[in-house]
């Protein structure tokens, strides 16, 4: 989907007059898109960081990135492969089972095409609870309300692998309501519904958000089940929400989650990937300010971790010279 834009009809007029000028090539500039999620998320706030490091450079590389709000990981990788997007944000389970066609990409079968760029932070599964709705675990929400995220985000994916494991179906809640990252926060605080789920880097403002305003719980994620699917999975791991770092939140919340990682498609050119890459590292420090989600990142792990599809070589390159590879 990468669109080239230049003075075309200048230039063409310049070779029919035989007046083609040195470095007027350069004047073409490359546009490219990451698909992100909802604009509250940290996903949004990495796209912006990203395309933020990418543009202040673009006199060099005549790349000029934007960040679109999608409806997340599945939606991104889509998009992708349909040739829409250039690059997107993705949970490292979305990105497995793209490539391998199985869970929802079943249908269409695998996305071999689907390159790794890089993972960036860790996303627990995170479930809050309206405080009024006396939830001491996950299993209290049968015959509840219940958002189950919206179709085509990596958090819906997430939830129904987790109900499956349970021996659940949606049926089991009360209502199982779709709505978007955006929107559960209010719609927990007006009684709307009982709880949410929703993969995400920590700290939050969507987590924050409910808890502050209505004093909304965090709930746990441990038990067999969980124990099989981290088990099971490779790009699972258990993760713990530290203590306090919500309002009205005082302990530990014990749950599992993904990573959050970068894809692009193999048709996308080395040379864009490469910048994006560069750009991303070697303004790594000032990258880290931009969101608390990603103070603790090192670039040695997220060369690796959660990384299911082959490594894009325009990615490849940078980190081979930087001897990470």
């Amino acid at each position: 989907m990468i669109r080239v834009l230049g003075a075309t009809s200048l230039i063409a007029g310049l070779i029919a007059a035989g007046m083609m000028i040195p470095g007027a090539a350069q004047a073409q500039q490359k546009f490219v898109t990451i698909g992100t999620g909802g604009v509250t998320g940290v996903y949004y706030a990495a796209g912006g960081a990203i395309c933020r490091l990418l543009n202040k450079d673009r006199k060099a590389h005549g790349i000029r990135c934007s960040v679109e709000s999608t409806g997340g990981s599945a939606f991104n990788i889509n998009t992708i492969k349909a040739g829409e997007l250039d690059f997107g944000l993705a949970q490292s389970d979305v990105h497995f089972n793209a490539l391998k066609g199985e869970g929802p990409f079943k249908s269409g079968g695998a996305y071999g095409d689907l390159r790794s760029v890089f993972s960036v932070h860790p996303e627990p599964f995170t479930v809050v609870a309206r405080k009024e709705a006396n939830i001491g675990k996950f299993e209290d929400f049968k015959g509840k309300r219940f958002n189950v995220g919206n179709p085509g985000s990596g958090t819906r994916q997430s939830l129904e692998e987790l109900i499956g494991a349970l021996g659940w179906k949606l049926s089991d809640f009360s209502l199982a309501s779709e709505l978007k990252a955006d929107e559960h926060g209010p719609a927990l605080c007006d009684n709307k519904i009982d709880g949410f789920f929703y993969g995400v880097g920590h700290p939050s403002a969507n987590i924050q958000d409910p808890t502050t305003s209505c004093g909304a719980k965090l709930v746990s994620l441990t038990g067999p089940a969980v124990d099989k699917l981290v088990k099971d999975h490779s790009y699972y791991a258990k993760v713990t929400i530290p203590a306090g770092m919500y309002a009205n939140n005082p302990n530990p919340t014990e749950t599992y989650g993904v990573l959050a990682t970068m894809v692009t498609s193999a048709k996308t050119p080395d040379d864009v990937v490469y910048a994006l890459v560069k750009a991303v590292f070697e303004n790594f420090d000032e990258f880290k300010k931009l969101h608390p989600a990603f103070a603790n990142l090192d670039p040695k792990n997220m060369v690796k971790d959660g990384l299911s599809a082959p490594m894009h070589p325009g990615a490849a390159k940078y980190y081979k010279e930087r001897g990470w590879l």
